[in-house]
This record gives structure tokens, sequence and C-alpha cells, in this order.
């Protein structure tokens, strides 16, 4: 069908206005379709339950938002590091500048820097590591997306929620939900006193397990041996768990919005079904003449379908690879109560929408078609 291009091409050229439109319609519908399906990947990929999950979170119990679960420091670091399967703890005392849904929330993660370099795989972009290190009064490493959607730059302050830091460094992670974040010193958050003996608090504590199987055992024996010795009771669950119950009320709207995916699909089968029969309503007398000097029913409905195709297709180029340039130049994130959800853009997703498109195209394209093909010559000359 391709030496038949330009005479397709001809066909849409010679109605601009309805091509453009349909053409258009079709790229806004694709555009929202990929932002939606962008925000499920992100979800899938923060609580996706069927990756092993070596991270547990210890939590205060019946407590949701960071700002209101205080655990005690550094009384309960050393209680869960005794724990048989613990292989590591990081306490985190967390910052967060709107503890609900926001698609601009900022996270800030006070850490010990020699922990967070035993538990993450940090890839410093810009900026040095030692520096961050050796600076306890406010240096903080900054998640790439963050940078990106706020202008952050390396060695200015940055000021949000009430804290100013100095940026030391800009670092990408294996975890796209890390890119958010903001590390800087526990210390500097915590704000201890000269001389101050007594427990200070943290809002959580990460522990990572030595055997991913034993995750669930480990977190019922460190919420008992709390339970025992402390009177502030924690609840342990894995991380992903844990993200599932912090985002519990998005989770549902964003289920939500796939059927708002599905319904822009349909709409743009019905837009370009529209269009392809007004075309073929339009060239009833041309294509007669085409079948009197010799074009077959199936070469009628090969051109109709290729003109449908072309139209659905260059529609969901245009939405799919807006929304990945969007997306590129200024990074998405739904967060709530100090968990971010990030829009994720991936090739995956350009191909899923791609083939969405070129399935619509084809679909929409079926019914003209084939009345194309199989309209009479005598009746259609007349």
């Amino acid at each position: 069908m391709f030496r038949f291009l330009p005479y397709i091409l001809k066909n849409l050229h010679g109605h601009r206005v309805r091509t453009l439109m349909t053409i258009g319609g079709t790229a806004v519908l694709m555009l929202l379709f990929s932002f939606v399906s962008s925000i499920q990947e992100g979800l899938r990929k923060l609580t996706d339950p069927s990756e092993r999950d070596d991270r547990l979170i210890v939590f205060q119990a019946y407590r949701f938002c960071p700002s209101v679960s205080l655990l005690p420091y550094p009384s309960y670091d050393d209680a869960i590091q005794k724990v048989e399967g613990v292989r590591d703890v990081l306490p985190i005392k967390v910052v967060v500048n709107n503890c609900r849904a926001s698609l601009d929330t900022v996270v800030f993660h006070g850490v010990p820097p020699d922990r967070l370099a035993r538990v993450r795989k940090l890839q410093l972009l810009q900026g040095r590591l030692d520096a961050f290190v050796q600076r306890k009064d406010g240096g903080a490493l900054v998640g790439r997306k963050l940078a990106e959607r706020r202008g952050i730059q390396v060695g200015k302050p940055f000021s949000i929620a009430g804290i100013t830091v100095q940026v030391e460094g800009i670092f990408a992670s294996d975890q796209p939900a890390e890119e958010s974040l903001v590390y800087t010193h526990l210390n500097f958050l915590l704000n201890p006193q000269p001389g101050h003996h007594q427990d200070l608090h943290v809002t959580m504590y990460e522990v990572h397990v030595s055997d991913p199987a034993r995750a669930d055992a480990i977190a019922k024996v460190v919420d008992q041996r709390i339970r025992d010795k402390f009177t502030v009771h924690t609840e342990t669950r894995p991380q992903k768990a844990y993200f599932r119950q912090a985002i519990s009320d998005l989770v549902e709207i964003i289920g939500f919005t796939r059927w708002l995916g599905i319904v822009c699909v349909g709409v743009v089968g019905v837009l370009v079904a529209n269009s392809v029969i007004m075309a073929a309503q339009d060239r009833v007398k041309e294509h007669a003449v085409l079948q009197t000097i010799g074009y077959s029913g199936a070469r009628i409905f090969g051109l109709m379908l290729s003109e449908s195709l072309l139209v659905s297709v260059l529609g969901g180029v245009l939405g799919i690879g807006g929304c990945l340039l969007w997306l590129w130049w200024k990074p998405m994130t739904l967060g709530n109560e100090g968990v971010s959800i990030d829009f994720l853009a991936s090739p995956a997703l350009a191909a899923w929408g791609l083939g969405l498109s070129t399935l619509v195209g084809v679909a929409a394209g079926l019914v003209p078609g084939w009345q194309a093909a199989r309209a009479d010559i005598v009746s259609s000359l007349r």
C-alpha cells in the first residue's frame, strides 16, 4: 500500500480542517491516556508485591502521617539491631512540606551518612559525596527528579518547610521513588542539644533483612521485642506493604483512572471512525470510478483502512510524544504522607500507546472500508 501513500495524503489534504481536527483530537486523548498510564506504571513499580522485598519499615503503631510518628532514638535502634536476621538498620527522620496529596511534595530524610552509603545504591551525578559527609550543618543530597522539577543546583542553598540545606550533590537511584527525596544528616534534623543524653525521636526505622523470605517473621519479632521493652509500640511491615498503606486513598483514585484511559481510547476510535465514514461518503463516486478502471473491492478496502490507520497513528505519535517530552522536561510526582509516586514514561509505555493507536486505527476503518468495498458501482455513479 506504500505506493498509494501519495493518493492517501492527497485525500487527507483535500479536507485539511477535518483531518487536522481528527489528528488533534486523537493527540489530546492519547496525551491524557499516556499520563494516566504513566502514573499507573509508577504505582505498580512502587508497590508491586511480586518483587522480593528485603526492607521492613518500623513505624509507630496507629499513626499515619510522618509528622506524628515518634520513635525513640537510639534505644529502638539498638533493640532492632539485636534481632536475629537483621542485616542493617537505617533510622530516618522524615520532614515533608505537605502531608496530604500533592503534585509538588518535597520529602527530607535525615539519616546517618555512614549507614546511607551502606544501604543505598546512589549514583552521584553532580557534586561530591565526601562534601556531604563532612558538612554536618545542613549538607544535602538531592534526587535527580526533584532537582529537575525545582531547578535545584549543586553548591546553592535550598529552603522549604522551614528547613534550609546546602546542596552538595545530585544523585540517581535504582529505585525511582528515591529520586524525589532530599537526604541530609540525621543530627541536623534532630538538632540535639550539647550534653543531651536522653532519647530523641525519629520517624521510622528502615530494617534490611538477610533473608527476604523471612521478612514477615522478622517483622513480628521486632514488634514483639519493642512491645516487651518499651511503651511506644510499633507496626512493622515490608516496605512495599507500608507504601500501599500510606497511599491507600491514592491507590483507589489511580485505579479509577484506568477507566478514564479506556474511555480515552474508545473516544479515539469513535473520532477516527467518524472522520473515515465522512471521507467515504464524500468519495462514493470516486470509489466507483476506481472500481470501473479495475480496482478491486479489496484494494478500496485497503485504501480506506490505510487512511484510518494513518490518522490514528499520527495522533498517537503526537500525544504519546508530547507526554514523554513533558515528563522528560518536567518530571512529575504525586505524593501523600511522605511517599512519592513517579509518573514513569518508559519505552514500554510508548510502545503500548502506539500499539493501541494502531489497533484503534484498524478497528475504526473496518466498517467504512467494508461499506466502500461492497458498494454497487452503478448506484455509486448515480
